[in-house]
């Protein structure tokens, strides 16, 4: 008989991985919780002051009210303070900057999970980049619960010079752009958003959307009129139809699309003068784990936009018998529209914690298959 370390392993702490911590240290379940980066890691490359689209209601766990001073949503800043919050109150130990670098399930039952550190500074040295490092410990877990997101590497467009300095996949602090020609790439929330802050900022910002025109089913209701208004106004030049083709110091080269949105044969070039490019393109799901523990992915081929773990929806098990997957994480990479957020998935936590104290699960309702027009 197999000898376990641990009865849980939780591998992520977003918001709904500490939501279900709570809820396993509540049931007495024996646990361990580990976590690459800090709590809400994904949130920390939001840029300061970025208001989330759900209202607190919606988006606070484990029973703790979410309180905003004025009432309004919270910002990332009031967030991050939240879960941190949460974390103290029910005094959850959480193993940050600590990454899984390989889960393998055993034939025997449960898995053998090698753990590493995952940054300089923080239980020891940094992982080199295309250089395996040596596992601080392998342990055993009969269960393994994945609330690691969605949102773990930018996409790619794949023209020269994206790896440049002044090139970046994520807005930073907007007071960095005064008074520079910022050049955005995207025509969805993030890129959005970023249009309408920076131009607010004190920038000359240029947008850069490879569909006809900006769509209310990609840009939120109250984002898109503003963005609108600007675009109409002259304020913020838009360049729709067009896509990158080669970005240089100082200018980056636009060309106009087909119907099919890709670069149309003969286009003229267009130069647009930009101090920085901002490629908000989308980001991708990194399943890693779900290749190396097994996990059938549908949807698309593997690895692709669009391809999710399979499981059983009211369980949240994969095919793989112990393995469960929570949160964003169980959409995979969203492409074509977010389907899955934060207040889609506290059910989640109720079915994994049914289907590990051996009690019925919740029957199946109004949970995370759910459009909610707020968010």
């Amino acid at each position: 008989m197999c000898m376990f370390d641990v009865n849980v392993l939780v591998v992520g702490a977003g918001p709904i991985g500490i939501e279900l911590a709570a809820a396993l240290k509540h049931e007495g379940v024996d646990y361990q919780h580990v976590e690459a980066g800090q709590i809400g890691s994904t949130m920390q490359w939001w840029a300061p002051g970025t208001v989330f689209f759900s209202s607190p209601e919606r988006i606070a766990i484990a029973g703790v009210p979410l309180d905003t001073p004025d009432q309004s949503k919270a910002s990332r800043e009031r967030y991050l303070s939240y879960l941190r919050a949460v974390v103290d109150q029910f005094d959850l130990n959480i193993q940050t900057y600590t990454r899984v670098s390989q889960l393998k399930h055993m034939q025997t039952g449960g898995f053998e999970v090698d753990l590493v550190p995952s940054t300089q500074g923080v239980g020891g040295q940094a992982t080199q980049k295309n250089q395996p490092a040596k596992p601080v410990r392998t342990i055993r877990a009969q269960r393994v619960v994945l609330a690691i997101g969605d949102m773990h590497k930018p996409k790619l467009i794949s023209v020269p010079g994206e790896d440049l300095p002044h090139v970046s996949h994520y807005l930073d602090e907007p007071h960095i752009y005064f008074r520079k020609r910022i050049l955005i790439v995207g025509g969805k929330n993030s890129a959005a958003e970023a249009a309408i802050r920076l131009y607010r900022a004190g920038c000359d910002v240029t947008l850069s959307y490879r569909g006809r025109e900006l769509d209310n089913k990609r840009i939120k209701y109250w984002i898109l009129p503003e963005l609108q208004w600007l675009i109409d106004k002259d304020r913020i030049r838009f360049e729709p139809g067009t896509l990158p083709t080669a970005i240089k110091p100082g200018q980056t080269m636009l060309k106009r699309c087909d119907e099919t949105g890709q670069v149309a044969k003969h286009s003229d070039s267009i130069p647009v003068d930009a101090d920085f490019v901002l490629l908000l393109t989308g980001y991708e799901q990194d399943q890693t784990l779900f290749v190396q523990a097994g996990v059938e992915l549908v949807g698309a081929s593997e690895g692709k936009p669009g391809s999710r773990p399979c499981l059983d929806r009211s369980t949240m098990m994969t095919g793989v018998d112990g393995l469960y997957v929570i949160g964003t994480a169980s959409a995979g990479t969203q492409a074509g529209g977010v389907k899955v957020f934060i207040e889609t998935s506290h059910v989640h936590v109720d079915r994994v914690v049914a289907s590990i104290m051996g009690r019925p699960a919740p029957k199946l309702g109004q949970g995370d298959e759910v459009s909610l027009p707020e968010s």
